[in-house]
C-alpha cells in the first residue's frame, strides 16, 4: 500500500509533527505563558502570537537504563592517557558544567530556559481552547439552510470524477453475455457438427465436402456477430449519484451591551472593552454562522456598528433597561427563537438609577431569560451597586443566566473563561 504524506506547508528544516506533539506535552506550561501574555496586551495587539520559555527542568523526560544485576559481557573501549592506579586531575574552573558567560536576567529567565515562538493560530488556539457556547442546539431549518451530500446509488448520467469502473465492467460483461448467448449457443452447436462430419467424411464424397463448406461459413458469419458485440457500450456506463439534503443549522446570535454612562470613567470602559474583544474573537473564530449585535446605553440605548461600539465617546447618565428593551426589540424583529440561539452579554459598573433596577430585573426575568439560550453580566467595579444586587436574585432561579465581577485587566481572562467554559468543564 503507497502512503503519502504532504510536507508542503512545513517549512524548511521544520516538522509539523514534532511541533504537535511538544505542544502536546508541554500543555501547561504553554496555557500558563499564554495567560500571562494576555494580562499584559492592550486590546489592539490581543491577537498576535508570542515568545515562549519554559524551564529546562521541565524539559526532562524518563531515560530507561539497563539494572547493575545479572552476568554481563561489556567491551569498554581503550586509550592512550591513562592507565590503572593513574591519578586523574580536578577539572579547572570548578566542578559545575556552567560555561560562566551567561547574562543576569530580571524577567526569570536564563540561558537554561527553552525558548520558542507561538505563532498567531497556535496562540489563539490555546487562548480559546475549552471555550464553548453554552446550551447550543440544532434549530429548525433555515430560510437558507446547510447541505449535506449523501450516497444515492448509481445513475446512468454523471461526470467522469463519479464514473464508477467495477459497475460499470460488471454491466458490460452482463451485457455482452445477454446479447450472445443465443449465437454463441448456435455457434458451438455448429461446430460440434463441423467435427462429426469432418471425422465421418470420406474421401470422393462431394455431398458432404458441399454440407462442410456452408458449415464453415455460417460459423464464420456467428463468429463475427459475437465478435461486433462492443465491449463496452455508453449504456453500460455507471456513476456515483449523490444528492443534497438540508440538514438543520446551528444559528446563533450574541448581544454585547456595554454601559457608556459618565460613571463608566476609562478605566472601567476598558475592561469591558478588553471582555467584549475576548468575545468578538472567541464566536468569529469558533462559529462560520454567527451574528453579533453591538448595543451601547446612557440614558438613552441605540445599536451600533462594531467600530462606533468600541470607539465613540458619546456618554451621559444611566438608564439600564433602555438597553434591555432594544435588545427585546431587535429580537422580536429579527431572531425568532424558534431559529435562532440567543445569547447575552453585559458590561456595566452596576451604577444604575435606583428605580430603574427592578424594572431591569424584571424585563431580565420576564421577558429576556425565557428567549435566550445564556446571559452572562460582567461588573466591573467591586462596589455592591443596586443592579448587582437586583440580578442576584435572578441567578438562583435560572441556570442560564451568570454573573461575575472583573475589578482589574488580569481578571478579565479568568472571568471570560468560566462564564463560557465548555459544559463539564472547569475552568481554567
Amino acid at each position: 500500500m503507497q502512503q503519502i504524506i504532504d510536507r508542503r506547508l512545513a517549512g524548511k528544516n521544520k516538522s509539523i509533527g514534532n511541533r504537535e506533539r511538544f505542544l502536546r506535552r508541554h500543555k501547561e506550561q504553554i496555557r500558563e505563558a499564554v495567560k500571562r501574555a494576555i494580562d499584559g496586551r492592550g486590546i489592539r495587539d490581543i491577537e498576535r502570537g508570542e515568545e515562549i520559555h519554559i524551564p529546562k527542568r521541565d524539559l526532562s523526560e524518563p531515560v530507561f537504563g539497563h539494572g547493575q544485576g545479572g552476568v554481563r559481557e561489556i567491551v569498554h573501549p581503550g586509550n592512550q592517557e591513562y592507565i590503572r592506579g593513574d591519578r586523574i586531575e580536578r577539572p579547572k574552573g570548578g566542578g559545575g558544567g556552567g560555561s560562566g558567560s551567561g547574562q543576569a536576567s530580571d524577567q526569570g529567565e536564563g540561558e537554561d530556559d527553552f525558548a520558542f515562538a507561538l505563532t498567531k493560530e497556535e496562540f489563539m488556539q490555546v487562548f480559546f481552547e475549552d471555550l464553548a457556547l453554552p446550551h447550543l442546539v440544532r434549530t429548525q431549518l433555515a430560510e437558507v439552510p446547510e447541505w449535506k451530500t449523501h450516497r444515492a446509488g448509481f445513475s446512468s448520467d454523471g461526470t467522469p470524477n463519479n464514473l464508477h469502473v467495477v459497475r460499470s465492467m460488471r454491466g458490460a460483461i452482463g451485457r455482452r453475455i445477454a446479447i450472445g448467448a443465443a449465437s454463441r449457443r448456435e455457434l458451438h452447436e455448429m461446430e460440434d457438427r463441423l467435427a462429426v462430419l469432418k471425422a465421418e467424411l470420406q474421401p470422393g464424397d462431394a455431398v458432404a465436402e458441399r454440407e462442410i463448406e456452408a458449415l464453415e461459413e455460417e460459423i464464420a458469419r456467428l463468429r463475427a456477430r459475437v465478435e461486433r458485440i462492443p465491449y463496452l457500450d455508453p449504456i453500460d456506463l455507471r456513476f456515483r449519484n449523490r444528492v443534497r439534503v438540508p440538514v438543520p443549522t446551528s444559528k446563533a446570535v450574541m448581544f454585547c451591551l456595554m454601559d457608556v454612562s459618565g460613571s463608566m470613567d476609562e478605566a472601567r470602559k476598558e475592561l469591558s472593552k478588553r471582555f467584549f474583544i475576548l468575545l468578538y474573537l472567541f464566536l468569529t473564530r469558533h462559529y462560520e454562522r454567527i451574528e453579533l449585535v453591538f448595543i451601547r446605553h446612557h440614558t438613552q440605548a441605540q445599536e451600533v456598528g462594531e467600530h462606533d461600539f468600541f470607539h465613540a465617546r458619546e456618554t451621559g447618565g444611566t438608564v439600564v433597561s433602555s438597553a434591555l428593551v432594544l435588545m427585546e426589540e431587535i429580537i422580536r424583529a429579527r431572531y425568532s427563537p424558534s431559529e435562532w440561539n440567543i445569547y447575552g452579554a453585559q458590561a456595566s459598573d452596576g451604577d444604575n438609577w435606583h428605580h430603574d433596577s427592578g424594572r431591569c430585573r424584571e424585563l431580565l426575568g420576564d421577558k429576556l431569560l425565557p428567549l435566550v439560550r445564556y446571559y452572562a453580566y460582567v461588573q466591573v467595579a467591586e462596589e455592591e451597586q443596586n443592579l448587582w444586587e437586583e440580578y442576584t436574585q435572578l441567578q438562583a432561579g435560572h441556570r442560564h443566566f451568570a454573573m461575575r465581577k472583573a475589578t482589574s485587566a488580569d481578571q478579565i481572562y479568568p472571568v471570560f473563561r468560566d462564564l463560557f467554559k465548555k459544559e463539564g468543564k472547569q475552568a481554567a
